[in-house]
């Protein structure tokens, strides 16, 4: 072939430099948009350098010499925007961290496979400070004097890794929803079914599922492993919260593979979240995921039974199909049904893996601590009598509860990077204690390495020590915790709900669930853990997935006071 078929290399370097400035200046998901900037130039290139003496000869010559001119463009234009990650140019570059995250978010996707993120970044916080770069555009940030200006009213919209989760660029979950303002609009139908009338109207249907995990458990023979047990009770209660009912993993059946699936697919999920423009490209392969397409098919026929019963006991769908406002004068159209799906599939996921999660590392923070165990046992005994029905009447009043929640909450936070933002690329940036964050720049409140920095939480940030969410309080909460040595109390830096208007908007109702079963359970059981079991072998099983996966938490019990009738 002749040389002159070959395109100039100088043309080549030009035409990459050009299309690197092209792609950080307008940085997007959209496959319509990066696709072509990768095949378009070189293809042009190759078109324009050709000889040729008659068409035919010219298509073939063109298509002949385009894989070259191709490879040599993707290897200039890698090369191009690998050189300026690593450069003093970068708005990054002042922020340290490792050689190979700056490079590429594949580093981090790579690291993420083993669910030790959070350990990883919390052990880059210790080394390089408070703020660490953990990707090419990627920050994690820990400063709780930054919480307010970074994730309050005036802080950033959501980030783009959900969308990395979720393979798509069109069907995200709403707290996936980078447009501030329709996030703001998506998210009224949920404050509106975690009102406090809304909540109470929940008590009954969640006092059925509790009493029915109770009397499950009461069955339980030698060891068992109680994490099994929250799984069943969290799922079982989220699905009638989404879909009005339809499962029953509490008594063994309905298994529609949900826990088994969530874990085989969180690895995946964790890995894309990180490269979102890589798991949108796989998402559209028709054959790729099959398993997490027919998770969405049964919440698309889930949600299409539940429209059709329509609601006979108010439930969260009622109000995110907004039945409560149909017909009532309000001028907000019935959701479509991928929107209805959607909202069903986050309540599932995000409603059932957190309050397991929670329920079981409480338990083994409370196994791991007898003194703990009694002191919290006592409350429950104080206020719900053996015998007395479970209701939310003194919850508030509960404080070593509250302490005890606080601090599993803080040890093993349900979402332990937080949840991520990006500063819009068209503003000015953001500037807070010292602190300037670029347009564009994605970041992470990195709620694991807040709660565990000895400079927010001592004496022991590691440890299980609920009394620290009670020193000094005296008579108004009957725990006169004295002082301890080194005593450091950051509430600032306690954000296991995150911070600011796009919090999680189902807290109230997180909490008003777990504290209803811990109070039936501490009623009705004396638990006790495997011999030699101890914490330490329940937090090395906690994986980081963005949501956590957990290992076996055996126990076994006895009925206080014989069965109940």
């Amino acid at each position: 072939m002749d040389a002159g078929q070959y395109t100039s290399v100088p043309y080549v370097l030009f035409t990459a430099l050009v299309a690197h400035q092209i792609l950080r200046r307008f940085e997007t998901h959209l496959l319509s948009f990066n696709i072509p900037v990768l095949l378009v130039p070189p293809a042009l290139l190759t078109a324009f350098s050709v000889h040729y003496d008659t068409l035919s000869n010219w298509i073939t010559s063109t298509l002949a010499a385009y894989p070259r001119t191709l490879a040599l463009y993707l290897a200039f234009l890698g090369t191009v925007i690998v050189g300026y990650r690593i450069s003093p140019f970068h708005p990054l570059a002042q922020h340290p961290g490792p050689f190979l995250c700056k490079v590429s978010a594949f580093w981090m996707a790579y690291l993420s496979l083993e669910g030790e993120q959070h350990r990883y970044i919390r052990s880059l916080h210790e080394r390089h400070g408070d703020v660490v770069r953990i990707g090419p555009n990627l920050l994690s940030v820990r400063k709780p004097s930054a919480t307010a200006g970074l994730l309050g009213l005036t802080g950033a919209p959501k980030g783009p890794h959900q969308m990395g989760r979720v393979l798509s660029d069109t069907r995200i979950t709403m707290i996936g929803i980078q447009d501030t303002d329709v996030h703001l609009l998506r998210r009224r139908a949920w404050a509106r079914g975690f009102t406090p009338t809304a909540l109470k109207a929940y008590e009954d249907r969640i006092a059925r599922r509790v009493s029915q995990l109770v009397a499950r458990l009461e069955e339980q023979k030698g060891e068992f492993l109680l994490n099994q047990w929250f799984n069943a009770f969290s799922y079982d209660l989220m699905s009638d919260m989404a879909f009005g009912g339809g499962t029953n993993l509490l008594e063994g059946k309905d298994d529609d593979g949900f826990w088994p699936g969530l874990k085989k697919t969180a690895t995946t999920a964790t890995f894309f979240g990180h490269v979102p423009w890589f798991g949108i490209l796989l998402g559209r392969i028709p054959w790729v995921f099959l398993g997490n397409k027919a998770f969405l098919a049964t919440c698309r026929n889930n949600a299409a039974r539940r429209l059709a019963r329509g609601t006979q006991t108010p439930d969260l769908f009622h109000y995110l199909s907004h039945e409560d406002i149909q017909g009532a004068g309000k001028n907000e159209p019935r959701p479509s049904m991928d929107q209805i799906v959607n909202d069903g599939i986050l309540t599932m996921v995000a409603g059932s893996d957190t309050t397991s999660g929670t329920l079981t590392g409480l338990f083994a923070c409370l196994l791991s601590n007898p003194d703990a165990y009694r002191k919290l046992q006592a409350e429950v005994d104080r206020f719900y009598p053996p015998g007395e029905t479970i209701t939310t009447k003194h919850h508030k009043e509960m404080h070593y509860l509250n302490a005890v929640l606080n601090e599993t909450l803080r040890l093993f936070p349900a979402v332990p990077a937080g949840t991520q933002r990006q500063v819009q690329r068209n503003g000015e940036g953001i500037t807070v204690d010292s602190l300037y964050v670029p347009p564009g720049t994605i970041f992470w409140m990195h709620v694991y390495s807040f709660h565990r920095d000895p400079r927010n939480f001592s004496p022991s940030p590691n440890a299980f020590l609920p009394e620290r969410w009670l020193v000094g309080s005296g008579a108004e909460t009957g725990y006169d915790v004295a002082p301890m040595a080194g005593y450091v109390h950051n509430e600032a830096a306690f954000i296991p709900f995150s911070h600011g208007p796009m919090n999680c908007v189902g807290k109230a109702l997180a909490l008003q669930q777990l504290k209803t079963a811990v109070c039936a359970l501490m009623q009705r059981f004396a638990m006790r853990p495997r011999e030699g079991w101890t914490l330490a072998d329940y937090e090395r099983n906690v994986k980081d997935y963005f949501v956590t996966v957990r290992g076996p938490l055996p126990a076994s019990l006895e009925v206080r006071g014989g069965k109940s009738e």
